[in-house]
């Protein structure tokens, strides 16, 4: 019986001492979400502002723009993971891109999706109504399509695929479709934005970029 009694302490005891050494174990903390205000702030702020409205013309506003297009455009300046360079060349963004993890590219995107858009104005009312008639009809004569037939009436674009343009900074969108002609930007699906753009003239894409300004959704 005394055999016993002391078989059922020992076991006791080495039962409670793995409960105390299991409880004493360290716990990894939970994985820190995003923070997606604060690499705003630490990461996008000197070019795109906090709330993603830049005092910079030639950056553009990133408020209100739809979180899957942005999720693809900053995607897009990261290399890709099986080593090829990025598909859209920016010294500055892919260096900026590059430590994001598709977690914080997603909850980015969101924030600055939600955010208010304070628009740029159209200064240049001439140019603004020939930029007009480019934006609802196009060109038929040089086979430029109506901006309106995948950004919108109002400038609001598609998700993922057309960026909204309402309100964005003029020098910005001529910049992209500068480089859009001359083949530096080429991460547009099945080229549609390189052949537009090769038809557009400086004025045309000047026009389109000052009426795109003056646009609200």
């Amino acid at each position: 019986m005394e055999m016993i009694r002391a078989i059922a302490f020992a076991l006791m005891c080495s039962v409670s001492a793995l409960a105390i050494a299991q409880e004493s174990k360290p716990v990894a903390p939970p994985a820190a979400a995003t923070d997606a205000p604060a690499i705003a702030k630490n990461v996008c702020a000197a070019c795109h502002g906090v709330d993603g409205n830049s005092a910079i013309p030639a950056n553009p506003n990133l408020a209100g723009q739809h979180a899957s297009y942005l999720v693809k455009q900053l995607k897009n300046f990261k290399t890709s993971p099986d080593g090829k360079p990025p598909l859209r060349q920016n010294a500055v963004m892919n260096g900026m891109a590059a430590p994001l993890t598709d977690d914080d590219i997603k909850t980015l995107a969101a924030y600055f999706s939600k955010q208010t858009l304070t628009p740029a104005v159209a200064k240049d009312e001439k140019l603004a109504v020939e930029g007009r008639k480019l934006w609802r009809a196009g060109d038929a004569k040089k086979g430029i399509p109506a901006c309106a037939g995948c950004h919108g009436v109002a400038g609001a674009g598609l998700p993922a695929q057309y960026p909204a343009l309402a309100g964005q900074h003029p020098d910005y969108t001529i910049s992209q479709l500068q480089q859009f002609r001359d083949g530096v930007r080429a991460n547009d699906p099945e080229a549609m934005m390189r052949t537009i753009a090769a038809k557009m003239t400086d004025k045309q894409m000047s026009a389109v970029a000052e009426y795109a300004a003056g646009l609200r959704q």
